[in-house]
């Protein structure tokens, strides 16, 4: 009997211990969660890294957007599970720059960045920019607009569910970058010489400084241009302080490669100097365009003189300047060959100007035994051009005409050719003188 008693107050034990329980369960949600009911979220922006660039730049613009938004009601031990989307987080965020200005063209589209919650380290974005050759010194606030979603109304209606309502919003927020002075360059003067294929002469140039920056310890220097025929045989000119407004005069040697035509070419030209914060700068290229004229190039214009063999005679070479360009001191040059022979082979032509013709005389010597026919000698023309340079032209043929030796024809014709004629005239008559007789004897 005692142990029956025993059991049956165990049991009864047990039993009040689970009711107790699932009374505390009832009573009281399985665990307690923190509530936030107030609050939006704030945001700021600001350029990080760089925010100062130069006038003619392609730049990246890089920006911070951070969350600062603050609960303003917190509720504790309400509900069995935690907001998954704070109000104070702003959610779908895009955002977009702009600029008011031509100075500066963004050239990104809006972007898209998700999610920034209240108190993160933010997100960073980055937008590319073009900065106008014209744009001047100064400040430019660009209007950065952000466009998301916030949860603003939180509706617990069970002890597990809640029902979110977003709203839309918008914010412009002005980032501000700063165009740095600098010195700006503009080409008041070009005098190049007048400069052929293969020639080289000088280019004088006038410099202004048209920017807000003064520079110090400043060089210009002209730059060939990829396979420009220009080529820079003195590149680089101190001119030591270059202040804004002011101008430099610079001179530069240069040389027209030998491949060169009757063209313009192009040459760039910029400024290397000194600025306030002690760095070293590079000004945008200016550049511009040098006239090359085609190497001089000559013809005979004189009749193709003819030449007896076994005689000495003065032949007369007549070349004319096809070139753009006078040439000075000019001498041609003959070179014979095979059974001809000349005393002196050089003659001084003088100044020859573009489209004018001078005539050279030659002592030309032909051997007796020279065969007749034309024959083809070369000759060229070295000179001097306008920076005194000396100068060769290309190959100029000369043809002359070998007659047969004097005292081998009679009245200009070859004996051999009389010859020849007086057999055929001799045949023609020994025929007709046949066909006479022979007519006769049958009468």
């Amino acid at each position: 009997m005692a142990s029956t008693s025993l059991s049956s107050n165990a049991c009864t034990a047990f039993a009040v211990i689970v009711l107790i329980i699932c009374g505390a369960a009832i009573m009281a949600p399985v665990s307690a969660a923190t509530k936030y009911l107030g609050g939006t979220p704030v945001l700021s922006a600001s350029v990080t890294g760089v925010n100062e660039f130069t006038p003619g730049q392609d730049a990246t613009i890089s920006i911070l957007v951070k969350n600062t938004g603050v609960s303003t009601m917190k509720q504790l031990d309400l509900g069995t599970i935690d907001y998954e989307d704070l109000p104070t987080t702003a959610k779908f965020v895009t955002v977009s720059l702009a600029s008011p200005t031509d100075d500066i063209i963004i050239k990104s589209d809006p972007q898209m960045i998700g999610t920034i919650p209240a108190s993160g380290t933010g997100v960073a974005v980055q937008f590319k920019a073009k900065i106008s050759a014209n744009a001047t010194t100064g400040e430019y606030p660009l209007p950065l607009t952000i466009n998301y979603k916030y949860s603003n109304d939180l509706r617990q209606e069970k002890a597990d569910v809640y029902d979110y309502v977003y709203v839309d919003a918008e914010d412009t927020i002005p980032v501000t970058i700063r165009i740095k002075p600098e010195v700006k360059i503009a080409i008041v003067k070009s005098d190049p010489d007048t400069i052929a294929t293969g020639t080289e002469g000088y280019l004088r140039l006038t410099i202004q400084n048209i920017g807000p920056e003064d520079g110090s310890m400043a060089t210009v220097k002209l730059v060939r241009i990829g396979s420009s025929a220009i080529i820079p045989t003195d590149s680089t000119v101190f001119i030591g302080n270059f202040p804004s407004g002011g101008i430099a005069n610079c001179s530069f040697k240069i040389s027209a490669s030998t491949d060169a035509t009757n063209q313009i070419y192009p040459v760039n030209v910029l400024v290397t100097y000194t600025n306030r914060e002690g760095q070293i700068i590079n000004t945008d290229t200016e550049t511009i365009g040098i006239p090359v004229n085609a190497k001089t190039s000559f013809s005979i214009t004189s009749p193709v003189p003819s030449i007896a063999a076994g005689t000495l005679s003065k032949v007369d070479v007549t070349y004319r300047n096809n070139g753009n360009l006078t040439v000075f001191d000019a001498q041609s040059r003959l070179t014979p060959h095979g059974l001809v022979t000349l005393d002196n082979n050089v003659e001084y032509l003088g100044t020859i100007r573009p489209g004018e013709s001078v005539t050279a005389r030659y002592d030309i010597q032909v051997d007796k035994a020279a065969e007749t026919g034309e024959y083809t000698f070369d000759s060229k023309l070295r000179y001097r051009d306008v920076l005194g340079n000396s100068q060769e032209s290309d190959t100029i043929p000369v043809t002359i005409q070998i007659l047969p030796a004097k005292g081998d024809s009679i009245a200009g014709l070859p004996i051999s050719t009389i010859v020849v004629g007086i057999i055929i005239v001799g045949i023609i008559a020994g025929i007709g003188l046949f066909a006479y007789r022979r007519k006769k004897s049958m009468q």
